[in-house]
């Protein structure tokens, strides 16, 4: 028997292990928006946003200085962050490239667009809006059908207000 889970299920936050704590807060921060909501000692924070209390942990209780984690290597892909319109995506990719961070990525996944990054301990980062899903592409036989065609981030920028 296979457990189904309710639909309003999400995923509440990510807790990501960091070398370098003011770094992270930087980025996550200062570039992507998220607000500091609580500092736990000298070793964590806690980040969100709309208020909410934590979307984003940071420690170093376990990495303070560490390396990356090699490639090849299981663990987290990517931590996703959904955005509720096209110009608050394009404001986040007009940080980024204004903080000069690399883009490994953009595509356009038909219910998505999306762009890829790395925060300063390589984590893999998603920034992402959604499409209704009256919009979503669809074969003859009405299944969702995903794409992964190029993203125009020059459109994208254009409407970032």
């Amino acid at each position: 028997m296979s457990a189904i889970l309710p639909p309003e299920t999400r995923v509440g936050h990510v807790h990501l292990k960091v070398s370098d704590l003011e770094r992270a807060i930087g980025f996550y921060s200062g570039v992507l928006g998220f607000e500091v909501t609580q500092r736990y000692g000298r070793g964590a924070a806690f980040l969100s946003a709309g208020g909410y209390h934590h979307h984003i942990g940071l420690n170093t209780w376990e990495s303070a200085g560490g390396p990356p984690p090699p490639a090849g290597c299981t663990g987290l892909y990517h931590t996703a962050f959904l955005f509720p319109d096209r110009a608050s995506l394009g404001a986040a990719l007009a940080r980024v490239m204004t903080a000069g961070i690399p883009i490994d990525g953009a595509a356009d996944h038909g219910v998505s667009e999306a762009i890829y990054l790395r925060d300063p301990d390589e984590n893999g980062v998603e920034l992402y809006r959604d499409r209704a899903p009256e919009d979503w592409p669809r074969d003859a036989a009405g299944k969702l059908a995903m794409v992964n065609a190029p993203l125009d981030l020059r459109a994208l920028l254009a409407e970032a207000g």
